[in-house]
């Protein structure tokens, strides 16, 4: 049935008492010290570890504390201990035997957050006067199913902390899976091998006669069948960026993208630049065409990126732009994966354009 908050609590009924009448050792919580939305309690301090004067509720363990100032934060909470709570919290019980847990939740659901929105009042710092509070609305079923109500909550809120706690966790592990994927594919593990495919030495010379062929060398070991090692300026062009004089305005502020190591964490996909160069700048930088992969040689050293449409980059990026008889999604990949990465960091003083890759035709 619908019954309304001051129907079955005692809210408004506080007790005030004065910070001096407050023993040292009393916990005393302020609204900083409640998370917004979970309602969690992210400190506990003692009157004698705050500077506090005034006067205070006093609320026992068990009890509902409601913030009545800017509701939508959702500070709501059942009390885990005694203690005292600044004025704009309120403390109060339900009468009878009901769960103050069930009525809890209740308080911080949409449905009744939107009732508290609409007849707030105070513009920077609205509040919920008494009166609203107690005319609010609330749904009650009988208390057998409150408390599986409850239950069920706290059940489905703590796999939701799971999830969140190991946000982090599943992020590394992403990565890692990302890294495992690459990691094959340039070892030749990720797809069938097609023995009627022509090898890669035939494939680089037509690509570039002077290319030096390595089959193999102690860095790719078990290198399979009609793959080969090459430098990555075999089979792309390197251009290593270059920044428009910033005395001359003229060459910014123009729909030409100029990338920076920023934009590369987009990775795969790099759609949008932080700047962009006129028509002038553009033919004062160094054009690298749509399908190209970036990679930072200054900062975050092996950070990459495929661009996906003509532009610009600085001096902290050198471009690839792969040979027309190599795919430049395929060149993407093997710069992004972590052997190329950890040749590159281990080799940072070296020239990008004489890292060597595996090549597969």
């Amino acid at each position: 049935m619908w019954t309304t908050v001051g129907e079955i609590t005692n809210y408004g009924d506080s007790v005030n008492v004065q910070v001096e009448d407050i023993d040292n050792s009393d916990w005393v919580l302020e609204l900083e010290d409640i998370e917004k939305d979970t309602a969690k309690i992210i400190q506990h301090l003692n009157k004698n570890e705050r500077k506090i004067n005034g006067t205070r509720h006093k609320f026992q363990k068990g009890q509902i504390l409601y913030s009545k100032l800017r509701t939508y934060l959702n500070k709501v909470l059942v009390a885990p201990n005694d203690g005292f709570c600044t004025t704009e919290i309120m403390a109060f019980g339900s009468y009878g035997i009901l769960s103050n847990n069930y009525i809890c939740y209740v308080l911080r659901s949409l449905y009744f957050l939107d009732y508290t929105l609409q007849c707030g009042y105070g513009v920077k710092m609205p509040r919920l006067s008494t009166t609203d509070a107690c005319n609010g609305l609330i749904p009650l079923p009988p208390l057998a199913e409150q408390e599986r109500i409850v239950n069920e909550i706290q059940r489905l809120f703590s796999i939701i902390d799971i999830v969140e706690n190991g946000k982090d966790g599943l992020q590394t592990a992403i990565q890692q899976a990302k890294n495992k994927i690459l990691d094959h594919a340039i070892h030749g593990k990720l797809v069938p091998q097609d023995p009627n495919d022509e090898p890669a030495s035939e494939l680089l010379k037509r690509i570039n006669p002077k290319a030096e062929i390595i089959t193999d060398n102690g860095h790719y070991q078990k290198l399979p069948v009609g793959w080969t090692i090459c430098r990555l300026k075999d089979i792309s062009k390197i251009v290593t960026g270059s920044t428009p004089s910033k005395s001359n305005c003229g060459y910014y502020g123009g729909i030409f993208p100029f990338f920076k190591p920023a934009d590369l964490d987009a990775g795969r996909h790099v759609y949008k630049a932080a700047e962009y160069l006129s028509e002038d700048g553009k033919r004062a930088s160094r054009v690298v065409p749509k399908g190209t992969t970036a990679i930072c040689c200054i900062g975050t050293i092996g950070k990459v990126g495929y661009l996906m449409y003509e532009g610009a980059t600085n001096q902290q990026i050198n471009c690839a732009i792969p040979s027309k008889v190599v795919d430049s999604v395929f060149l993407f990949y093997l710069c992004a994966s972590p052997l190329f990465n950890d040749k590159l960091n281990s080799e940072s003083s070296a020239v990008t354009s004489n890292y060597s890759a595996p090549l597969w035709a």
